[in-house]
């Protein structure tokens, strides 16, 4: 069974974006113990999944930066990887390795979980990864805390009286001010 990897960034407070989608209080200036981590978490994935939202600005940027001839691993494994998008309202997909999904997400997830292959990582704005979340179909939490509370905003967390029961794998501190939580899912 292949293992599917969450990595999202929140602020302290727990939202992944402000009401409007709002970004800026993100740390992006990271330190290269931070993307040596990334670089790590992504060696064994071999396919990508993203919402519709997250999509529309993800793989133009990841195509413009890989057109650069400075493009480093990352960037390649970004624009290589092959990417499917979980959209109810796009009819088609543009951009290098990207299909959109044939079907339900939870019938999709768990067919790729069962297909033979490497891990796979979920970027996703807050309703496409809540989804995830909600029929338990994430492995391993990867949460990047940014050193800011912004006070209201987008979650992941969005089944008000529902506990989703976690299991620390593991927290590490960087100099940039991020803190990497990892979970599982008990």
């Amino acid at each position: 069974m292949r293992t599917l990897k969450l990595q999202m960034q929140t602020s302290v407070d727990g939202f992944v974006a402000g009401p409007n989608g709002e970004m800026d209080w993100m740390t992006w200036t990271w330190d290269k113990p931070l993307e040596a981590r990334v670089d790590a978490l992504h060696r064994a994935v071999d396919t990508i999944v993203l919402g519709r939202k997250l999509y529309e600005g993800f793989v133009p940027a990841w195509e413009e930066r890989v057109a650069k001839p400075d493009a480093d691993w990352f960037t390649h494994k970004m624009v290589d990887t092959p990417k499917i998008v979980f959209s109810r309202t796009l009819k088609e997909v543009k951009g290098r390795n990207v299909s959109l999904a044939a079907g339900e997400l939870v019938e999709t997830i768990t067919r790729l979980k069962a297909a033979p292959g490497g891990d796979i990582v979920a970027y996703g704005g807050a309703t496409f990864v809540s989804e995830l979340l909600k029929h338990g179909l994430i492995d391993e939490l990867h949460l990047f805390i940014n050193p800011a509370a912004i006070g209201a905003g987008l979650t992941i967390f969005r089944e008000p009286g529902r506990a989703i029961p976690l299991k620390l794998a593991g927290s590490e501190s960087y100099d940039c001010g991020i803190v990497v939580n990892s979970y599982t899912q008990k």
